[in-house]
């Protein structure tokens, strides 16, 4: 039997499965130590073992079972090999609201890659509608593929695409945008976007998944179709993020796109909002907000598009020991911002505040934030926080730090004037300053 009939499989595995004349997709038994199993023959990844061979059960879960002297596999029956067609696309509504699904990649576009075993960019937007025909009754859907990366790939210049595509549709008529990303950094895209797009005049969703579309138990579908609701009736005009309230399939939580962290790596409700409530909460087709803070939906607003950013802005965690030399560097290598997550209301070690000093001396705008998730800084309390503040350092209130380094970059977008630099860093542009600290 050729190679190409078992991918993945070799050595002993290989053996047994040619012996057996079952091919990738055949219905097999495997019968090991007296317990049976059923199941649909997998592929392997490439750098897979020789000892394992995978099945698909019937509840749709792939198990690997790993061969012994006393194992046996018997065809039960001709198969195909996995592969993804989707359903034809379903009639669009012309009287819903018109709503752009923008892709740009990630899990929630994603499929497994049964070459390398990881979950890789397969679905385009048009196959997220195909399987969700739920989505044909909530909106009219135009799709585009934007980009097709994962979210650890996408840094500024994926950020201007995404606010020109935004643009775009929204000035061909579209009442709502949901933007597909990867989770991981899905918090600095949302950022991003309410630092770009100024004067919205409608919803921009972005919504991501923690488990692959072609997964028992993904989130994709869930998300996806509360987030298309959401860009299509939400009373709100901001950029926000849409995700899972709770570990079960009963709603989603909206959160604001400078106030949101991903807090957890992998459970369905792994976003947060911090320092702000969540915008709205999205559950059995009906919007519930939770908040009086938010812009309205306006048709008539005219959008203002400001896409720019400047990448030469760098993070700083803080933590015991830090070397200066690292101030040092980014000074020297022609940076222009520095945001410094510090400890509690705002503080570092004194060995630092030499480097500190050197780089506002030479014009580089360091701004201050906390490790701390909630509360803000207060660098009016304890000496250090003064002499810091004396030595131009800025504190940036209860900006996130991903929050404040993507606008730091964003600031140096629009302007190179230090003066200009540090009062629309100050300025509360889109909800990324709260105008007090929400305690308990």
């Amino acid at each position: 039997m050729p190679l190409s009939e078992l991918p993945g499989y070799k050595g002993e595995v290989l053996k047994l499965l040619t012996e057996a004349s079952v091919s990738i997709g055949d219905l097999v038994q495997v019968i090991k130590d007296g317990a049976i199993y059923e199941g649909v023959l997998m592929p392997r990844y490439e750098l897979a073992d020789e000892l394992h061979l995978v099945i698909k059960l019937k509840s749709g879960y792939n198990i690997g079972i790993r061969i012994t002297p006393n194992i046996r596999v018997i065809k039960l029956g001709a198969g195909t090999k996995p592969t993804f067609t989707p359903p034809p696309l379903p009639k669009s509504k012309p009287e819903l609201p018109k709503v752009s699904i923008i892709s740009t990649g990630g899990t929630i576009a994603s499929r497994v890659d049964y070459r390398t075993g990881a979950v890789g960019a397969a679905l385009s937007a048009e196959d997220l509608i195909s399987i969700v025909p739920e989505l044909s009754d909530i909106a009219n859907i135009r799709a585009e593929i934007l980009y097709r990366v994962f979210s650890e790939d996408v840094h500024a210049p994926h950020w201007t695409g995404m606010a020109n595509a935004v643009a775009k549709h929204i000035n061909e008529g579209a009442e709502g945008i949901v933007i597909c990303h990867g989770t991981d950094t899905m918090g600095y895209t949302a950022a991003a976007l309410s630092f770009a797009l100024q004067n919205l005049p409608v919803p921009v969703i972005l919504v991501g998944s923690q488990r692959s579309s072609d997964r028992p138990s993904s989130d994709a579908a869930m998300n996806l179709i509360n987030a298309v609701f959401a860009a299509a009736k939400a009373p709100f005009a901001e950029v926000a993020i849409s995700m899972h309230e709770s570990v079960s399939d009963t709603s989603t939580v909206v959160h604001k796109g400078t106030k949101v962290r991903k807090c957890h790596t992998s459970r369905r409700d792994a976003f947060e909002s911090v320092n702000a409530s969540p915008l709205a909460k999205v559950e059995s087709g009906k919007i519930t907000m939770l908040t009086t803070n938010y812009t309205e939906r306006d048709p008539k607003r005219r959008l203002v598009l400001k896409p720019n950013f400047d990448e030469r802005v760098a993070l700083i965690k803080f933590h015991p020991g830090t070397n200066p030399k690292l101030i040092d560097y980014l000074v020297d290598e022609g940076y222009l911002g520095i945001v410094l997550e510090g400890t509690g209301l705002g503080h570092v070690g004194d060995y630092l505040l030499d480097s500190i000093k050197r780089a506002v001396q030479k014009g580089v705008v360091i701004g201050m934030t906390s490790q701390c998730i909630w509360g803000r800084v207060n660098m009016n309390v304890y000496d250090r926080g003064m002499d810091l503040q004396t030595m131009g350092v800025i504190p940036l209130e209860d900006m996130l730090p991903e929050t404040a380094l993507v606008k730091l970059m964003w600031v140096f977008g629009q302007t190179k004037d230090t003066d200009e630099v540090k009062k629309l860093l100050l300025t509360n542009i889109a909800g990324e300053i709260s105008a007090r600290t929400i305690y308990g």
